[in-house]
């Protein structure tokens, strides 16, 4: 499983609106609304590099809201949570 955050700048006032449309694709398990320099955080898990390619660099350009995109691919997760098993179907 490869997990990647991605951060995003959108076009003032969209980022609501972003953030529900990328919480509809495949691989996205999450995005939150933040503070700070960028307007959006998503966590994208998949299970190939090609996967994440087709969201990062397929989809999300081609989204008139998304100004910029920044993304962080995890070498290595730590959770109390057994993420793996959750997102292959099981249990935490």
């Amino acid at each position: 499983m490869i997990t990647a955050f991605v951060l995003i700048g959108t076009k003032k006032g969209t980022g609501a609106a972003t953030a529900k449309e990328l919480a509809k694709l495949d691989g996205v398990s999450e995005v939150c609304i933040t503070a700070g320099g960028l307007d959006l955080l998503a966590v994208i898990r998949v299970k190939t590099m090609e996967d994440l390619a087709a969201i990062v660099t397929g989809h999300m350009p081609k989204m008139e809201t998304i100004e910029k995109t920044q993304t962080m691919i995890s070498f290595k997760g730590f959770s109390k949570y057994d993420l793996e098993g959750i997102f292959a179907g099981g249990k935490a």
